[in-house]
């Protein structure tokens, strides 16, 4: 019998691709171009949920699967039963040796796990040699997109909730098991307090949080009766969920068993809604604890809750202490892929000056952007701290940005300019080069931190949820002139070749 997880969860995960990516690879093998240096950058086109911004993750993950990257005998041995379409194999023998021995040598450079980021941008910069760049797209695409979009979607539910605390409740909803496990990181690296999930609280000391089930309330005759039994047997954790029944009787039988509790010295902690309408059921419930003297008894709320949900009863009056957030969440559900790119934006042969690639497309939004890129991120300072105020993309590799006006990538009318000597700070950071670690990872509570950290950075208008204003992202004006001139040079060779076929004669 086969055992998926644990092939799954390999030290390697080389096959994480897809087969494009070999196929390619063993192309610019077959073809002699394996030498080429090249310049991938990963971005995205729009920012998700029709927000203002994202959180970028997943940074943590993928380092650790570069450090194990490689192809093993098991690897190739499967390899080798790959066949064309004429029953051969798909590759040679000596490819798959090529692939042996492979090493992922690149220089890796990515914006800091927890920022905002913005479309566009250019989250992570890998460079070297063609082969394992390309290999690496899909991995790092799996990785990035997924827990950027929940990141961004917990830092949504934070900025909806304000100073509440948010649990997120949604292993059981999550895509499988590592899908369940990157959804609890990237929750508590968006902003959210803990979790329920066991194994990602161990794996990455996130704070977990539990209450129990409808099943224990049923389990017993009477709903007091189950409450004191849980309270007797967890009185150091007692959150009773009390809408198993009638949700106000539940509150009525939980102060019962919370009055015992304070008896013995314990706290009552907790009850948590789970249907109903919480606007009202949170009020009531909080005038009968207070009465009961348990103001201090906390108020939890489940249910497909979203940011919009949460706002909507925080602008009701609700008396929720503590949101848990569970399948909303952990699947991204409004948005389930962020859409993320990866694009070749430069290439050279040895010593070779670089030699700058754009993707052309019918779609402005979809034309990529060329160069060895960085990001500039301008801000002013005052007593209320940072506040950024503009991001530009220059061109790493070429003159030093002369100017701070910023060309939007997508319509070149926009424009800003950004005043002479402000502050600014370049995003892109070096991870890997020649394939060894040159940063440490922060953990997962510094990077929340963090992300907290950047959201305080952006201006109210920006991180609203509905509507909200455009942050200013573009080329500085150099880059700008270049992407236009390649954009040219490409129609223009695009269009020779049409005329060429065209005065061509059908047949000869």
């Amino acid at each position: 019998m086969k055992q998926p997880l644990s092939e799954l969860y390999r030290d390697s995960l080389s096959l994480l691709t897809d087969l494009y990516e070999l196929t390619m690879a063993y192309s610019y093998w077959k073809s002699g171009t394996a030498d080429k240096e090249a310049v991938f950058n990963l971005s995205f086109r729009s920012n998700p949920f029709k927000g203002g911004f994202a959180i970028a993750c997943g940074l943590s993950h993928f380092i650790q699967y570069i450090q194990n990257a490689r192809f093993s005998e098991i690897d190739v041995e499967y390899l080798r039963t790959l066949q064309g379409n004429d029953g051969q194999p798909l590759f040679e023998e000596a490819f798959l040796q090529y692939l042996l021995a492979l090493k992922f040598d690149c220089d890796i450079d990515a914006i800091a796990e927890g920022s905002v980021v913005f479309a566009h941008e250019p989250i992570v910069r890998v460079k070297g040699p063609i082969i394992p760049c390309q290999i690496l797209e899909t991995a790092l695409l799996n990785i990035v997109n997924f827990q950027t979009l929940v990141a961004t979607k917990a830092a949504r539910l934070r900025l909806a909730a304000g100073d509440k605390a948010i649990f997120e409740f949604g292993l059981r909803r999550a895509q499988g098991a590592d899908g369940g496990i990157s959804a609890t990181y990237a929750s508590y690296i968006g902003g959210c307090d803990g979790s329920s999930n066991v194994l990602a609280g161990k794996l990455y000391d996130i704070p977990v949080k539990g209450t129990h089930a409808h099943s224990w309330v049923m389990s017993y005759d009477d709903e007091l009766e189950s409450f004191q039994a849980y309270a007797k047997a967890m009185p150091n954790n007692s959150i009773f969920l009390v809408d198993t029944y009638d949700t106000l009787d539940g509150v009525r039988n939980a102060i019962e068993a919370g009055k015992w509790l304070k008896s013995k010295g314990h706290k009552f902690q907790g009850i948590r809604l789970d249907s109903g309408d919480f606007a009202y059921l949170s009020i009531e419930a909080r005038k009968m604890l207070n009465e009961a003297g348990f103001s201090e008894t906390l108020i939890f709320a489940s249910n497909d809750l979203d940011e919009h949900i949460i706002q909507s009863l925080n602008d009701q009056g609700a008396q929720v202490d503590v949101w848990a957030v569970g399948t909303k969440l952990v699947t991204a559900y409004d948005q389930p892929s962020l859409g993320g790119v990866y694009k070749l934006t430069a290439v050279r042969r040895g010593e070779e000056k670089w030699q700058y690639k754009v993707k052309l497309s019918e779609q402005a939004v979809k034309i990529s952007n060329p160069g060895i890129q960085q990001i500039r991120r301008f801000y002013t300072e005052s007593d209320k701290g940072k506040l950024f105020i503009g991001d530009m993309i220059f061109d790493e590799a070429g003159k030093a940005p002369e100017s701070s006006i910023i060309v939007d990538p997508v319509d070149f009318t926009r424009r800003k300019v950004v005043p002479p000597n402000t502050q600014f700070e370049d995003l892109l950071q070096p991870i890997f080069r020649k394939g060894k670690l040159v940063y440490s990872p922060p953990s997962a509570s510094a990077i929340r931190e963090h992300s907290k950290e950047q959201l305080r950075k952006l201006h109210p208008g920006i991180k609203r949820l509905l509507n909200p204003h455009q942050y200013p992202v573009g080329l500085e004006q150099s880059l700008h002139q270049l992407k236009t001139d390649l954009i040219m040079v490409a129609r223009t060779d695009r269009d020779r070749r049409a005329k060429s076929a065209t005065d061509r004669p059908f047949f000869d």
